[in-house]
């Protein structure tokens, strides 16, 4: 209960700073589903948990550095009991590490997944380059529809280093999902799914 009412918290705190906006392009998913989406701030996963509807965000769980969210008591507490967040080991030296099988056993268990697959935050412009991980959870999920998420304006609301959010605008852009294609290769899935995310960003200028 006393998770529930943090996570609420949360979210109410989230959507005051930002008066968070999501804008569908498609019909929203109906089913299990993984959102996916720029990253540019530690609070992204937060924008997109409070963007999503109650009944949903009870069953999605956002992909995060176990090396950020274990550093201290309260970090992990959020991590692991308001947020349920799957936790990676991003150096790769952790003798159980597989983060693809992690992020599948969640699948497995119901829930949906936000993740990043430019794998840190980019602060330039466009995109990184997408790592292989979202391919191979593509691949042996095909049953699950991924789902593109643009985040509008959060990495000035939570710049590097910072401890005070700016209040600013953000807006959350969701595309239409995708799906691993029969015989699609991993090189043609990233690119595929790095354009219908970078589709999704305001024009220049």
């Amino acid at each position: 209960m006393l998770n529930a009412v943090i996570g609420a918290a949360l979210c109410s705190f989230a959507k005051l700073i930002t008066g968070v906006r999501p804008v569908w392009q498609a019909q929203p998913p109906e089913g299990q589903c993984v959102f996916f989406a720029n990253h540019r701030s530690h609070g992204d996963f937060l924008l997109i948990w409070a963007a999503l509807p109650a009944v949903r965000r009870v069953h999605t769980r956002p992909v995060a550095g176990a090396d950020y969210w274990l550093r201290g008591a309260l970090r992990r507490y959020v991590a692991q009991d308001v947020f349920r967040a799957v936790l990676i080991e991003r150096n790769g030296r952790a003798a159980s590490s597989d983060p693809v099988g992690q992020m599948a056993a969640a699948l497995s268990g119901g829930d949906s997944l936000i993740v990043f697959p430019e794998g840190t935050r980019n602060l330039g412009d466009g995109l990184l380059p997408f790592k292989s991980g979202i391919y191979h959870l593509a691949a042996a999920n095909p049953q699950v529809e991924f789902v593109p998420v643009w985040i509008e304006n959060l990495g000035r609301v939570m710049p590097k280093g910072a401890l005070i959010p700016v209040p600013l605008l953000c807006t959350l852009s969701f595309g239409p999902a995708l799906r691993l294609a029969d015989g699609e290769g991993k090189r043609e899935f990233l690119d595929r799914a790095q354009a219908a995310l970078a589709a999704l960003a305001p024009p220049e200028g």
